[in-house]
């Protein structure tokens, strides 16, 4: 990975110095920046050494993810078979978090520590409604695991002006300060919709699992997308979305236990779509998916799901997720300037994706 100006270099290999030694010095010199920006932003000063302390732990407990998708894999069309991220540790056992599409149907994973290090994990979970992902390593990492922001707290969530610890992990793993510039709900093409999604300003392309910290090194998000506008007037411009930890606290146990939320257990058509001022233009539908068997194509325009018009992506899914997993779905399209009704078989999405050994 090039490094960009601004971020800073977690670890490096072939200096003088020992890998652990450059990756140390690094840490502290990202947590003096955040730190002389709290002094210059917040209001009422703290302690600067028990903060120091909590980021250089938020920021070690970051760990680099790597995964190799099962052969078989559906997902292989869209995420490829070789996928690599980060995860933040968030349990005393080494549970690792991520953002869930990194060990979608993996078959083989790996945590990275920064001396470049690669040790056997297992994917533990993957929620398709909160789009987290959960690995378990195989041998202990010796990493001390970081707390999550209470959703109760007064600070909960930062200011706009609070500065923001986003750290990825691995060998190449970066530092850099970052700002929050919208929460707001988020609809993805992919069948996919959280409320609050966390947007953040610079804008970086090592996103992936990556963990967005408070300045008292809590975890408050989880790296998911690059996107071209933060839709934030006080920071237009690129930026990344995460996906907040508040929505993991309900759902931990049942992810460790089960494997996935029951919320993930949700009707699916295997469409991609993009909003339009008429509706939602289809951009690609999935290879043997409900959506294709329908004859439903890319380049449709959908106006109405079982007589509801479409406004967006967030009213269609909505509308999706009211009714059954397996039913029959209605769908009015336009194609070529004409208009047809289309009966579309919903099915569970989880059922069509391949199990990783130990989910």
């Amino acid at each position: 990975m090039r490094q960009r100006p601004g971020p800073f270099r977690r670890a490096q290999q072939g200096r003088l110095m020992p890998d652990s030694a450059v990756a140390a010095f690094l840490v502290e010199c990202a947590i003096a920046c955040v730190l002389a920006l709290l002094l210059v932003t917040a209001a009422p000063a703290a302690e600067a050494g028990p903060q120091g302390a909590a980021l250089e732990r938020a920021a070690n407990a970051v760990v680099g993810i790597e995964v190799r998708a099962a052969r078989e894999a559906r997902s292989i069309e869209t995420l490829g078979r070789l996928r690599s991220g980060s995860g933040v540790v968030i349990g005393p056992d080494d549970l690792v978090l991520t953002i869930g599409y990194l060990v979608l149907e993996a078959d083989e994973v790996a945590v990275v520590l920064d001396s470049g290090k690669r040790l056997p994990a297992r994917a533990v979970a993957y929620d398709l409604a909160s789009g987290f992902g959960l690995v378990q390593p195989l041998v202990p990492l010796g990493i001390a695991p970081v707390p999550l922001v209470a959703p109760t707290a007064v600070r909960a969530m930062p200011g706009a002006d609070e500065p923001l610890l986003m750290v990825s992990g691995g060998d190449e793993g970066l530092l850099s300060v970052a700002r929050l510039a919208a929460r707001r709900p988020f609809s993805g093409y992919w069948e996919y919709h959280i409320e609050d999604a966390l947007f953040t300003a610079p804008a970086r392309t090592d996103h992936s699992g990556a963990g967005l910290f408070n300045v008292d090194g809590e975890l408050i998000g989880i790296g998911s997308l690059l996107v071209a506008s933060t839709a934030s007037e006080s920071r237009p411009g690129p930026g990344n979305m995460f996906v907040p930890v508040q929505l993991l606290a309900p759902i931990l146990d049942e992810m460790r236990a089960r494997g996935s939320s029951s919320a993930s257990r949700r009707a699916w058509l295997g469409l991609n779509c993009s909003e339009q001022e008429e509706g939602l233009r289809v951009l690609r539908v999935s290879r043997d998916g409900p959506a294709e068997s329908a004859g439903v194509a890319a380049g449709d325009l959908i106006l109405a799901i079982d007589g509801q018009p479409v406004r967006g992506l967030e009213s269609f899914y909505k509308a999706l997720w009211s009714g059954g997993v397996e039913r029959e779905v209605r769908l009015e399209l336009r194609r070529n300037g004409e208009g047809r009704e289309v009966l579309v078989r919903s099915v569970d999405r989880m059922g069509m994706l391949r199990r990783a050994p130990g989910i």
